[in-house]
């Protein structure tokens, strides 16, 4: 029996300590949190030989620490690779997290096999499957290889020992939410246990050079589950996104010490697991000619642009207040492009309801897709057509001007290499743009009822409407 002294609360969701319960988390606000939990007293072994090896590392001039590009290897997909920066780094903790089912197993064990076959000996930790189930899993993703081994085990201290007979560059944990300390009191997936845990493997990872990588869960809410610190702990942090019931993930880098965030990976879930899509742009785009209410945007992710379908539709509603719905653009950025419509263009969106989604259910945050947006809401509560094969980009502001974007010149040259024959663009970002010869027509504005004057074109009567 634990003493009382020995005895803390600690917050599920983001790892906040109390002497004592609390109904709500003074951190994070949430309600019924807190679970008891024991404090384990310090090994002092571990710590004296902790501060020994600390002491031999000497501080230095910041000119004499070594540049050096730290050496990579490649995991086999193309997308995963630009994701982490040109490949995976000796000694790097890498978190992959998402939706049940959206892939991260089958993509960590295609690459197991993968980072095997070029000799690199490889360990699979399974916490939540037996190795009959990962073998199949395996046969059906053709991920057999003789360097890469099973072991299904949830205590840490004997998974360390196998890091250690096994000697693996590459190591997988699947999940650190299944894993626990037999010292710890406190339940598998707890904060302390995460914590613990994650905090052993990363010390194995750095101290022998192996590059690790972390399967965890999400909480309903969406969130990364476990505490905030497990993100502080590892290098980097991956996150599936995408629909279980769609082909389209998207894999996305929240956190990369090792290079940049704003790069996405794009997959299509297959009878063979996960396939890299190299040319999304034809992924997202329409089978059919263009339709009311729908518009491409050439976004930006990354170095990577994409031509991505958003569609609007705008419709009349007896019921107040209106609804404004996306899964796929902030709903705060439809309102106020919803009030620059009513403001500066004198539509009567107000009583609507607006409800806007993208192709492939991409999210668009970057403000180069607010004209975009803007016309097709436009265009589908005027219920009218807009120009055929054309593109829009631009960002608009509240005075219902049209302000100019980064990386003009690459969207620019996305349209043009998938046929589209009209482009309206910023007035300014024309100009960066013009210099060279390109086999599209650039329509330079700058406000939004210029551009809604130009993708709306009134239909020419014929003379039997005469």
């Amino acid at each position: 029996m634990a003493s009382k002294s020995n005895l803390k609360f600690v917050c599920q969701e983001c790892g906040h300590e109390s002497s004592k319960w609390l109904g709500k988390c003074p951190d994070c606000g949430k309600w019924n949190t807190f679970v008891e939990e024991v404090v384990t007293p310090p090994d002092k072994s571990v710590k004296d030989r902790t501060i020994a090896i600390s002491s031999m590392e000497r501080p230095q001039p910041i000119g004499k620490v070594d540049t050096q590009e730290l050496p990579r290897f490649l995991t086999g997909s193309g997308e995963l690779d630009r994701v982490l920066g040109g490949g995976v780094i000796p000694g790097s903790v890498i978190l992959i997290a998402g939706d049940p089912g959206i892939g991260k197993s089958s993509l960590t064990l295609a690459v197991c096999a993968n980072i095997a076959r070029s000799g690199r000996k490889v360990l699979y930790i399974t916490g939540e499957e037996s190795a009959r189930q990962i073998r199949m899993r395996a046969d059906r993703l053709n991920a057999i290889a003789d360097d890469l081994l099973i072991c299904a085990e949830t205590n840490f201290e004997r998974i360390a020992a196998h890091i250690e007979n096994v000697e693996p560059e590459f190591l997988v944990i699947d999940s650190i939410q299944t894993i626990f300390k037999a010292n710890m009191e406190s339940a598998p997936g707890s904060v302390s246990q995460i914590r613990e845990c994650a905090a052993g493997l990363m010390r194995i990872s750095k101290r022998e050079g192996i590059a690790t990588f972390i399967i965890g869960h999400v909480t309903k809410d969406g969130n990364l589950a476990g505490p905030r610190v497990l993100e502080h702990i590892v290098d980097t942090v991956l996150f599936f996104e995408g629909e279980r019931t769609a082909d389209l993930r998207v894999l996305r880098a929240i956190k990369n010490r090792f290079g940049a965030t704003s790069e996405i990976g794009l997959f299509e879930m297959r009878d063979i697991g996960l396939v890299d899509v190299p040319d999304a742009s034809k992924l997202f785009l329409p089978d059919k000619e263009e339709d009311i209410g729908s518009v491409i945007i050439p976004t930006v992710e990354g170095t990577r642009p994409l031509l991505v379908e958003v569609q609007a539709l705008v419709a009349p509603t007896p019921f107040m207040p209106p609804r404004r719905t996306s899964d796929s653009v902030d709903i705060k950025r439809i309102q106020l492009l919803l009030a620059v419509l009513e403001k500066r263009l004198h539509l009567s969106i107000g009583p609507c309801d607006v409800y806007v989604k993208t192709s492939g259910g991409i999210k668009i945050d970057e403000p180069a897709a607010d004209l975009a947006i803007t016309i097709a809401m436009a265009s589908s509560f005027a219920n009218r057509k807009l120009l055929p094969k054309c593109v829009i980009f631009g960002e608009v502001g509240l005075g219902g001007e049209v302000r100019a974007v980064s990386k003009a010149r690459q969207r620019v040259d996305e349209a043009s290499r998938m046929g589209f024959t009209s482009i309206i663009l910023p007035k300014k970002s024309y100009f960066d743009v013009s210099k060279s010869k390109l086999p599209v027509k650039l329509i330079p504005v700058e406000t939004v009822r210029d551009a809604l004057r130009i993708a709306m074109p009134r239909e020419q009567k014929t003379n039997s409407d005469s």
